[in-house]
This record gives C-alpha cells, structure tokens and sequence, in this order.
C-alpha cells in the first residue's frame, strides 16, 4: 500500500548539506578580553605580595659564615662592596673573577650603601627582587589565564618554592635575572592584549580589509619596554640573549596569529611588511642599547676594568680603529669575560662537589647546599644542633614538572593553545641552551629563571583540572578536591622544608629527614 503522498514543495531533494559550527566572527576569534574585576585583582595582588614580603625578609641576614657571606655571595658581595665606594664601578683589576655584567652588583651595593656591610645589606636587593617575581607572575598568571583565583594561586606557588625562597635571600645574581624576565614576558602579554584591542576595534569599524596587509599600529609601548627589559636581564647575565631571542620570535608569530585570525588577506607578508621592522627596533636594537646603558659607570670611569686598553692591550689602528676606544675597550673586557666562562669547564676547572647537568634540573634531583653548621650551634632541642641552607626546588612542586610540561607540549602542538606555547617558550629559553655544552662547570641555581615558568605551566594544569565556567557542577567539585590536595601537598611540603631553606637550627635526625634522596647528600 502506499503511503501517503509528500506534500508539494517539501520533498526533499538529494542529501542534507553537512552540519557546520558556526563562524563565531572575527572579533571572537582574536581571544577573550582580560579579567575585569580589576579592584578584586589587586587586591589579591597586593596581599599575596604582603605575604611574601614577609616570608622573603624575615631573619633576612640571619644565616653567615660567622658574619661573612656564604657560598657564591663571596665572589658578589665584595664586588658589590667595592661599586658602593667606587661609584659604581669594580676597579681591581688584580681580581680577574669578575664575569658578570654590572647590573645586578649594582642594585646589591644600593642595600648595602644603605644597610650597611652586613646579611641584611648584601641580601635586602635580592630579597626586594624575589618580592617583585611574586608581584609580577600574579599579574601575568590573571593575564595568562583570564583568571583573579588562578593569578593568586600561582602568586601562592611561587612563594612556596624553595629555588626561588633560598634564591631571593642570597647575595647572588640569579635572582635579578629572572625579575627582569618575568617582567619581560608580563610586558609582553600586555603588548598581546593591547594589540589585539587595537584590532578588535579595526574589526568592528569594518575597516580589517581596507589594505591586503592589514593596519600598522604605530607605537607599542608595552613591547618597547619589553625590549628594555630584556636588556637589562642581559646587563645580569648574559644568558638573558635566549630569552632575546625567543621573546622575539614569539612576538612575531603572535603578529601572524592575530592578522590571520582577523582576517587579513595576506598575514604573513602583513606581518613582515607592517610587524618585523618595528619588532626588531624594539626586541632587537632596543635591547642593545638597554644592555649598553647598564655600563654607564664603566664608561664615566678612569679606574674601570680594561677601562683604557687601547694603546695596551688593543692596539690603535686596524679596521676597528674608527670606533670610540671605550666601545673597544669594552669589547675587549666582553672577550676576557667570555675566555673565562668557556675555561669553565669540568675537564678544566675540575668537578665541582655540588654541580649538576641540565636534565637534572626539571625535577630539582640535585640541588645546593649553601651552607652547614654542627660546631657550637645552638636553638634545638638537643644538644648539639645543625643549622644548614640548601637551595632545592619543593618536591610536591618540581617533581609532577615532565608530566606537567609534556600536557603543556600535547596542547601546544594540538590545540595551538597560546598560552601553553608561550610558557614553554619562557621555560625553554632558560633550560634548552644549556645543553649545547655539557662540560661546563653547571649548578641547579640556573633555573631560578625558569622556575616562574613552571609555576606558570602548573596553574594552567589546574585550571584545566578545575574544568571551565560551564562544566557540570560535579566535574567543577571534583576537579576542585585535586586541585585543593595539589596545592595543600605544596604547602605542607614548604612548610617541611623551611628549617634547611632558612638555616633555623635542628637536630641531626631531623636533618638526616630532610635528605629524601642519596642525590640530596
């Protein structure tokens, strides 16, 4: 029998068209806004601040070698000792181990020109500095993330991890290095936002398409001071030229991403056209001219360092000749400098007893001891007292770092995910170079540069585990019950570990505790 007839005009003619998500537009696509409760962000801000503050400074000049520095603070230090009555300027030419720019020396001898020659003197800049990098990943994290709760979270971590703890409480360098680069990387990001605001507007004024190469932007401010602190990092050590580099080729292929999200006809010659020239004043020259603006001390002294080698050392003629003979001299310095970093080497120099290798450092498995005490220490229960520093990434911290950056590495490639592309660029900038010469002399105090990085590539980790704002509200409790029990394992883990991160005096059994592995001894 048949059935009933179709009715006229709706017959269906051959097979439906393919379901299709919808173009959620340009605007859409260049990325969410930032956060905006912007007065409940510095907030947060400002008391995960105070907390470190309190927590960086406190007994800040306790521990010494009977009232002198300790571990590598002896080569620092006194240099930094010597700039607060030379103006600036380390002029003993006698003492050849000077092989570190300026900078961070400098911004130690203001502690001690106003502290005095004492552990609060030669530590007060570093201290100040490891309160700064807490400051500063809260912002970038709530800018990474779009998140006030994960800005704090990852503020919270930071001051929990006892690299960047002993770092920030020492007379050392390395702490100076990563604050500029954390705030490079923060200014960066603002550059990100702020240029794609900029587009956003283009893109709603209907005007993206008035020229196949897209808008030009004019002045980014935020990239120009980008640049700046990249060369400052550089006037710390000279490591800071990776992250030159690697900010940079971020930079440029985040101008690509955002003209071809907006849709510009042409977003990979647009961005050489309207995006490179600038990005290499500002992320290359500027730089430059940054790092040479941290020798100003040399420069205005006669008793400098290799100050006036030409006509000694240099000779006055040749093709260089044409150039000032404080830029020869200068380059002549670099080129002692650089001799005694490439003799620095375990064939050379020997073994050191606390050095390390790079693939060590993800999960802190050799770490530092800075300082040891057993004779005449006094505050335990016990008689005889140990009081010890060991520089050591927290464990419930630094040891989840393989599976947390190869989640990283899955989303990055996958799912093209910014953030996670950008994390990993900053983490891999600090740890990759360091493989390209595996016989130098290395010490697990390199990572303090790279160690906000892991905080910042763990906090995208539970922001995942939390689930997004529209996820079941049971998905929303469980990943909340692992983030909690991370975070309070971190804690825990801290609050174990302060007695050898701050040198309070214990007995010898709670010492032999905290040594949790042979590579620890």
């Amino acid at each position: 029998m048949a059935g009933p007839a179709e009715e006229p005009g709706l017959t269906p003619l051959g097979a439906p068209p393919p379901m299709r998500r919808a173009d959620p537009g340009p605007i859409s696509r260049l990325g969410r806004p930032p956060a905006t409760d912007t007065l409940r962000g510095w907030l947060v801000t400002a008391g995960i601040t105070l907390l470190a503050a309190v927590l960086r400074l406190t007994d800040l000049g306790g521990t010494t070698d009977r009232g002198t520095p300790i571990f590598d603070e002896k080569h620092y230090v006194p240099q930094a000792w010597q700039m607060v009555r030379n103006g600036g300027i380390e002029d003993n030419p006698g003492y050849e181990k000077v092989v570190h720019p300026a900078l961070s020396k400098q911004l130690i001898a203001l502690g001690e020109a106003m502290f005095g020659y004492d552990g609060v003197g030669w530590r007060i800049a570093a201290a100040l500095a490891g309160v700064a990098c807490v400051l500063l990943i809260v912002r970038a994290a709530r800018r990474l993330t779009r998140s006030t709760a994960l800005g704090g979270l990852a503020g919270l971590l930071l001051i929990c991890d006892g690299l960047s703890h002993v770092q920030s409480r020492m007379g050392m360098v390395d702490v100076f290095s990563a604050l500029f680069v954390l705030a490079a990387f923060a200014t960066l990001l603002c550059d990100r936002d702020d240029v794609r605001a900029r587009m956003a507007l283009v893109v709603a004024q209907d005007r993206v398409r008035d020229h196949v190469f897209g808008p030009r932007w004019g002045v980014r401010w935020w990239r120009l001071a980008t640049g700046v602190l990249l060369g400052l990092g550089c006037g710390v050590k000279w490591s800071g030229v990776y992250y030159v580099v690697a900010f940079g080729i971020l930079a440029v292929l985040w101008d690509v991403s955002l003209r071809r999200r907006a849709g510009v006809a042409r977003p990979w010659v647009g961005t050489i056209v309207r995006d490179l020239g600038p990005a290499l004043w500002a992320l290359a020259l500027v730089p430059v001219l940054a790092y040479l603006s941290t020798w100003w001390a040399w420069f205005g002294s006669e008793t400098g360092i290799d100050r006036h080698q030409v006509g000694r050392e240099i000779g006055t003629g040749g093709m260089w000749s044409f150039l000032p003979d404080s830029l020869r001299s200068l380059w002549y310095y670099h080129g002692q400098v650089l001799s005694f970093h490439e003799g620095l080497t375990t064939q050379l120099a020997g073994r050191h007893p606390w050095e390390s290798k790079p693939w060590t450092w993800p999960m802190g498995l050799r770490p530092m001891l800075y300082q040891y005490a057993d004779q005449g220490v006094r505050g335990c229960d016990a008689g005889d007292c140990v009081s010890a520093v060991m520089l050591i990434g927290t464990p419930a911290l630094w040891w989840a770092a393989i599976p947390v950056l190869a989640w990283g590495l899955w989303r990055a490639v996958t799912r093209a995910d910014w953030r996670w592309a950008a994390v990993l660029v900053g983490y891999g900038a600090g740890f990759l170079p360091w493989f390209l010469n595996l016989d130098r002399q290395m010490y697990f105090f390199y990572m303090m540069p790279v160690a906000p990085f892991l905080v910042l590539a763990t906090v995208l980790v539970m922001g995942q585990m939390l689930g997004e704002a529209d996820s079941s509200e049971r998905r929303r409790r469980i990943g909340l019950l692992f983030v909690s029990g991370w975070v309070t394992l971190i804690l825990v883990n801290f609050v174990w570990l302060w007695p050898i991160l701050v040198g309070t005096p214990i007995t010898e059994a709670h010492w032999q505790a905290e040594l949790w592995l042979p590579s620890w001894r």
